[in-house]
């Protein structure tokens, strides 16, 4: 008797650890899914998030936004811009033809920490130019480079910021954009005076918890119609965002009149 104890404790200490294996195989197989992207836990219900876009840079190469258009994109944010002098070598073609295939532009700006708000909002101003039925201007802020390890103070980059953020509101008559990473929010805008701007938040694993209005859900989104072709490298993916509200709420919000087909 006491024997086939000790074989049904071997048995049960088997059957225990290989239980424990196979959690531990599928957990890696999901973890490493969720982090290449192949595994979305978090994609959007289309029913409450109905409206959808795109952001893109020369990251994205040649764009057939026709192609774009017909996957259901209302809305696409295109880099123009990089600190005082950088102007996206594609801006002006992204810009020109996401308009005449009846998606919503915005164009965006990312934050340098290394010069002045108002020479860098200049630097979009001149690259942009007027606004018509378009999005209010976008500042991309969030770290890079040695800034991630070493981050600029919250007086300094508000400073900046504040420049940035005030010249671009009396150029355009609109209050911009901001978007940034749950990183940078809570370093920099977290407690701040920043509550009236509307926030697009990046959050690619949960449903952002700040007071959002749009949302960037996935940086390995994969549609059809651009070929991620550039002198450096080749990118696969494009950026997957949406809006925290139905389409007539988006319309409202900022003033947008209807978009025609132009090309």
């Amino acid at each position: 008797m006491k024997n086939r104890k000790i074989a049904y404790k071997r048995i049960f200490g088997a059957l225990l650890v290989l239980v424990l294996l196979i959690f531990l195989i599928i957990g890696g197989i999901t973890a490493w899914g969720v982090y290449t992207g192949k595994i979305k836990l978090n994609v959007p219900d289309p029913e409450q998030y109905p409206v959808m876009g795109v952001d893109v840079s020369r990251y994205q190469g040649n764009i057939q936004w026709d192609v774009i258009a017909g996957q259901d994109v209302q809305f696409a944010f295109i880099k123009a811009t990089e600190g005082s002098s950088y102007q996206d070598p594609l801006f002006a073609f992204n810009w020109e033809e996401c308009r005449k295939n009846g998606i919503y532009a915005g164009a965006y700006h990312f934050f340098s920490f290394e010069s002045g708000g108002d020479t860098q909002a200049q630097n979009f101003i001149n690259t942009v130019g007027e606004l018509q039925d378009d999005l209010p201007p976008v500042v991309d802020l969030e770290f890079y480079g040695e800034y991630s390890s070493n981050p600029l103070s919250k007086a300094e980059t508000r400073e900046i910021l504040d420049d940035l953020l005030d010249t671009l509101e009396a150029h355009y008559g609109v209050k911009p954009i901001i978007y940034t990473t749950p990183k940078a929010y809570y370093q920099y805008l977290f407690g701040g005076d920043y509550g009236d701007y509307p926030l697009w938040m990046r959050n690619t694993y949960f449903k952002p918890v700040e007071n959002w209005t749009f949302w960037q859900y996935s940086d390995k989104g994969e549609l059809e119609g651009y070929d991620g072709k550039q002198v450096d490298s080749l990118e696969e993916y494009i950026d997957l965002n949406v809006y925290n509200g139905s389409y007539e709420d988006f319309l409202t919000q900022f003033s947008l009149g209807s978009i025609e087909v132009t090309k």
